[in-house]
């Protein structure tokens, strides 16, 4: 049966209304300044809207119209911009704007063609200013669009540009201008990527819900039976004392995973609060480093494992409390904080020893049954997997021999998950807390889910949950049968 988009739309016109606006269709109801418009839909791209929306503003005091934005040098634009994603690159395109539209006559185009010559425009945005400013039928298609119309069935496509053309030729041009604003708040209000809230959503009925794992609620007991992949989560949270004051408990209640792995947590159980000592529903374990103060990792459970071990046998590695091994029925978890080979590569000779000993280690174990591994693997593997790669070809992290055994790892049959499902560049889990880099999204992907090369057909689905804050690490999710 046809997935009902008229229905759907029409449905999600009257839920969306008290919805968070998005900032391009904001500033069209203030203005409908194809200038204004454009700017703020480049600026937009790989930004939060609340961002966007105070960047925008600031440069619009200093620059309200093309004129005036010719006459403002590239560093005082980025300036204004930032923290906006990709600050810099933006900033350039800004700059060459008015130049580009001079050139094509003097007027902002109100046609595609000519809007993606311009520059820091892509098909999105020039279809967003065609629908936006122009008030003209277009299909912009973010990654809510293309996701969500695929989780209808309404398309079967595999890219942004390939849903656009599926929906030019089936979609109902009346709906093509605001299928974008009613999509993108949708998908950022209930539909999310990650845990959509399915048990409240106004489609509900009608959604075939295809590739999706819907939300469980907060404290709804995990059956025995359930044929719901396990939602496995990992964070290096830099401090468990710390990250209780940012908001940690939220997190765990309205996420719910069903095993929470944590790293560096800097403490005993007998330093920290009741609770999170013992978190409701969950079973605790720690193995702290010897050093106070330092190091360490955790477990929090809502299955009860068969059994615990603390460490792997080495000494060396093990005062450390580096490595927490817990088994359950069908699979071993060994939640792990690799060392930091420390600048100048000071400590590189130790991480090596322990890579090596915990590969050993992780051998050993897939022997038995399905192992997964995850934790703050303290190395970006490949140049894709941080902002800036050449500057650091030489530094801790992103050395050659810490690189090479990420590919000894994967040689052995053991699967990056994340790379399973995401084979692009542009996502990080590790931002430091200097130079504003999480704003601007100067990062390294550091931590991880891997599995066995047996165990890949448990994989559901990998992610990184990057709005999470609270540490210089953001959380990593994993769905495993």
């Amino acid at each position: 049966m046809p997935f009902p988009i008229e229905k759907a739309l029409d449905r999600l016109a009257v839920e969306v209304v008290n919805y968070p606006v998005p900032v391009v269709d904001l500033i069209a109801v203030q203005t409908r300044d194809p200038y204004r418009v454009l700017v703020a839909t480049i600026l937009s791209a790989r930004t939060r809207d609340e961002v966007t929306a105070k960047a925008a503003a600031r440069l619009f005091e200093k620059a309200p119209n093309l004129e005036a934005l010719e006459t403002l040098p590239e560093e005082e634009i980025r300036k204004l911009i930032a923290p906006v994603g990709f600050a810099p690159s933006k900033a350039g395109y800004l700059k060459k704007l008015p130049g580009a539209i001079q050139a094509l006559g003097g007027e902002i185009p109100d046609d595609i063609e000519r809007l993606v010559t311009l520059p820091g425009v892509g098909r999105k945005t020039a279809n967003l200013v065609v629908a936006v400013a122009f008030g003209k039928p277009a299909v912009c298609v973010d990654t809510h669009v293309h996701r969500i119309t695929n989780i209808w069935g309404y398309v079967q496509t595999k890219t942004p540009l390939e849903t656009e053309m599926a929906l030019r030729a089936k979609l109902p041009e009346r709906y093509w201008r605001q299928i974008n604003s009613l999509l993108v708040a949708f998908g950022q209000g209930l539909c999310k990527p990650l845990r959509p809230a399915c048990d409240i959503c106004p489609l509900a009925g009608i959604c075939p819900q295809l590739g999706v794992t819907p939300r469980r609620l907060p404290g709804k007991p995990r059956q025995a039976s359930s044929r719901e992949p396990l939602r496995l989560v990992s964070w290096n949270v830099n401090g468990i004392r710390a990250v209780e004051k940012k908001g940690f408990l939220d997190f765990v209640t309205g996420f719910a995973p069903d095993i929470l792995a944590l790293q560096e947590i800097k403490a005993t159980p007998e330093q920290v609060p009741d609770s999170l000592r013992a978190i409701d529903g969950y079973h605790a374990f720690w193995f702290p480093a010897q050093r106070k103060g330092y190091a360490g990792v955790a477990v929090y459970t809502k299955i009860e494992p068969v059994a615990v071990q603390y460490g792997i046998g080495v000494e060396e590695h093990d005062r450390e409390g580096r490595v927490l091994t817990l088994e359950f029925a069908t699979f071993f978890l060994v939640n792990c904080y690799f060392p930091n080979a420390q600048h100048g590569l000071a400590r590189l000779g130790y991480k090596l020893a322990f890579n090596r000993d915990l590969l050993a280690y992780l051998e050993g174990l897939k022997k038995e049954k399905s192992v997964v591994l995850c934790g703050d693997l303290n190395v970006a593997h490949q140049q894709i997997d941080l902002k800036n790669p050449k500057e650091n070809e030489n530094n801790a992290g992103f050395s050659l021999p810490e690189r090479e055994w990420m590919d000894t790892l994967l040689a052995a049959g053991w699967i990056d998950t994340f790379r399973k499902f995401e084979p692009g560049p542009g996502h990080y889990t590790w931002w430091t807390y200097r130079f504003n880099a999480r704003a601007r999204d100067i990062g390294w992907r550091i931590d991880y889910f891997c599995v066995d090369q047996k165990s890949e057909d448990r994989v559901r689905g990998a992610a990184i949950l990057k709005e999470v804050m609270g540490s210089d690490h953001c959380p990593v999710v994993l769905d495993f049968f």
